[in-house]
């Protein structure tokens, strides 16, 4: 089951008809005009008037992301723990798999240069930052030295006890409170309509997809229990942070012990603050299969210490403990799944176990899916380039 959002847009040349309203001529930056028209309208038939439906289903980073290009959906429940986009350190941080698969490090790269721009805005922060190994095992994953700015290997001198190396870079970090609020503002003032609701199945769609729709599936770890779907791939990686306000957090600092990462997982992401200046998060853990939500506050003090050994302002009497946060990252055996899969509906299981939504004897329906899930930690730094390729599938498949 998952609780999400859905949303079923419909573009014409000069008007969107959504579920609950229709809205007058949509005022579109100049760089989403070419994406709007070819993804909604280049496959359409003579008459002007037609228009496809196209449905996002979840609304983490991915699926916003994916909605702002093709003027979508999102949702207002920034405190649940059924998504893992509020609770992310929302950040550019180098990890192992854009070193061996070339699709990922393309998504990498094209989102650290989207946000890289977006910063005058406010929303993004560019960010001196360094990485800490423990062991010189860290140089061996940097692939990513030519995707982040003004990459360095740190002298002898400058890196501090108890680490043996360090490497310099220029990096964004995100606060995802007001990141994803700015996506929502932008989507709604485009006239987007949204629906949030629990989902068991695909079925519970089909009435949105219509006839001659596209769904695209963003459920993340939904799509583990989602019937239709059931990617028994998905796993959690359980993250367990700490929001502080502290003067002194001006830098991105991770520590590696090798050339990934371990239980304790230990970085200090300051954060941009358009309302709440000052702020950093504080991470945590990297749990890999546990799917416990609660708060533990042994582990809290754990994270705080470990964070303090590379920031001792922390324990400055100035700093405020602002938020404790537990969430799920959506990771998934082999790797994300980005590609289009083509379902019939109602669905229909040789077991018989089908929960039956519609009336018997419905036809048979086949419908578009783009699937976009399974980006473990990585959903703010790979969103973008996921987003383009996903609206690229979408206009392949019109």
């Amino acid at each position: 089951m998952v609780y999400t959002d859905i949303l079923r847009y419909q573009a014409a040349t000069s008007a969107c008809n959504s579920i609950r309203l229709t809205c007058p001529k949509l005022r579109i930056p100049s760089y989403l005009i070419s994406a709007i028209h070819l993804c909604f309208i280049g496959a359409m038939s003579s008459d002007s008037k037609s228009h496809v439906p196209l449905v996002v289903l979840g609304a983490g980073v991915i699926g916003l992301t994916i909605a702002y290009y093709c003027c979508l959906d999102m949702p207002g429940d920034w405190h649940s723990q059924a998504w893992a986009s509020p609770y992310a350190g929302a950040s550019w941080s180098p990890g192992p798999l854009g070193g061996t698969d070339e699709r990922v490090r393309r998504w990498e790269q094209i989102s650290f240069d989207r946000l890289w721009e977006m910063a005058p805005l406010g929303l993004v922060k560019r960010s001196p930052s360094k990485v800490l190994g423990e062991t010189d095992g860290v140089l061996s994953t940097i692939w990513w030295k030519d995707l982040v700015r003004d990459f360095r290997l740190l002298s002898e001198s400058e890196v501090p006890a108890p680490y043996k190396v360090g490497i310099s870079f220029n990096t964004v970090c995100m606060n995802p409170m007001e990141y994803l609020s700015w996506l929502r503002s932008e989507l709604e003032s485009r006239g987007v309509v949204f629906r949030r609701q629990f989902v068991r199945s695909l079925d519970e769609v089909k009435p949105f997809v219509g006839k001659t729709g596209l769904l695209v599936n963003a459920t993340s770890l939904g799509s583990r229990s989602l019937i239709g779907v059931e990617d028994t791939t998905m796993y959690p990686i359980r993250g367990q942070s700490i929001v502080v306000e502290s003067n002194g957090l001006q830098e991105f600092v991770t520590v590696r012990s090798g050339g990934g990462l371990s239980e304790q997982a230990t970085s200090i992401t300051p954060r941009p603050g358009l309302t709440q200046t000052n702020t950093a998060f504080l991470n945590g853990t990297y749990q890999v299969g546990n799917w416990d939500t609660s708060l533990d506050m042994s582990a809290a003090k754990g994270i705080f210490e470990r964070c303090s050994t590379i920031a001792p302002c922390l324990k400055d009497e100035g700093t405020k403990i602002l938020l404790h946060n537990v969430g799920l990252r959506p990771d998934r055996k082999g790797g994300p799944r980005v590609e289009v899969e083509r379902i019939s509906l109602p669905l229909v299981r040789s077991d018989g176990l089908t929960p039956t939504l519609g009336e018997d004897g419905e036809q048979q329906q086949d419908i578009t899916v783009v699937h976009a899930y399974g980006m473990g930690a990585a959903g703010y730094q790979r969103s973008w380039g996921v987003a383009l390729e996903v609206l690229s599938l979408l206009k392949e498949n019109m």
